[in-house]
């Protein structure tokens, strides 16, 4: 009985040391996803860069920690993200950046930097022709 207890005890410690140091690792990003500057006026609508935009539905937001966020709390703030865009021209996927993801650059802004530059997925790093 003793033993389980001791056994469930360094089990659930273990957990607990192992959630922060999952957490920093640096994410994957897809090809697709560009840099901006994102305020969440009134979800759905958000201001990107300066220029209004609208989420999608069922678009996802990710804090630093990965997990996601409902944008109504997060109104207000001024975020460095990365983010995709659906065919409709709505935003897909946001992920806020964390400082060790914002020091990558470059990062493209728009399509067509995206369309001229080279993506190495492996190292999550861009580099201009």
């Amino acid at each position: 009985m003793f033993r389980c207890i001791t056994v469930a005890v360094a089990a659930t410690a273990a957990l607990a040391c192992a959630g922060p140091a999952a957490a920093q690792a640096l994410r994957s990003f897809p090809a697709t996803a560009l840099r901006g500057a994102l305020v969440v006026v009134d979800p759905p609508d958000v201001t990107l860069n300066g220029y209004p935009a609208r989420l999608g539905a069922g678009a996802r937001v990710r804090g630093q920690d990965n997990l996601v966020k409902m944008p109504a709390g997060i109104v207000g703030q001024k975020l460095l993200v990365h983010y995709t865009i659906d065919p409709q021209g709505l935003l897909r996927e946001v992920w806020i950046l964390n400082v060790d993801e914002a020091a990558k650059s470059p990062w493209p802004t728009t399509p067509a930097e995206a369309a001229a530059w080279v993506f190495d997925p492996v190292g999550q790093a861009w580099s201009r022709p």
